[in-house]
């Protein structure tokens, strides 16, 4: 199975890219007056390829383990990227529900793919499920619970 990025295939993913760092260079003292636009798009965008990662592990006939995995996983990598590129400790690395969001989107793909919703829809109701759960989280400051590790002293 030959498998390639999509931007191998169309160099116009990677030339928006460029331009999008071009701007965010030029503009970099004015994005703080956008930090809540900036953030309801990156809601929106961890939906849509927690959407397309799982949409895409189906179609290659993964098992619905695993597409949930890779939707997230597809999903958060990008954000983990973009935080280590700008020196910023990734969210997914935070208190912050980030990956539990795309994680619940994943699911919720899957199980609606059981169901006999068009693709479509399906796709529009699990990428708001990942942007109801992000945006909440951050509009509430909820987090999930943290685990102590007691290090034992010698």
């Amino acid at each position: 199975m030959n498998i390639r990025p999509v931007w191998v295939e169309d160099g116009n993913y990677l030339i928006a890219i460029f331009v999008g760092v071009f701007i965010s260079i030029l503009f970099n003292k004015h994005l703080d007056s956008f930090a809540r636009t900036l953030f309801l798009f990156d809601a929106l965008g961890i939906g849509f390829f927690t959407v397309v990662g799982v949409e895409k592990s189906l179609a290659y006939e993964s098992s619905a383990i695993a597409a949930v995995m890779l939707g997230m996983f597809s999903a958060c990598m990008g954000g983990v990227i973009r935080d280590v590129l700008m020196n910023v400790t990734p969210l997914i690395l935070r208190k912050e529900i980030y990956a539990s969001a795309c994680l619940a989107g994943a699911i919720t793909y899957v199980l609606l793919t059981l169901t006999p919703i068009h693709g479509n829809l399906n796709a529009f109701i699990s990428a708001a499920v990942v942007f109801g759960i992000r945006f909440l989280s951050v509009k509430y400051n909820l987090s999930l619970p943290t685990v102590q590790v007691i290090e034992k002293s010698e």
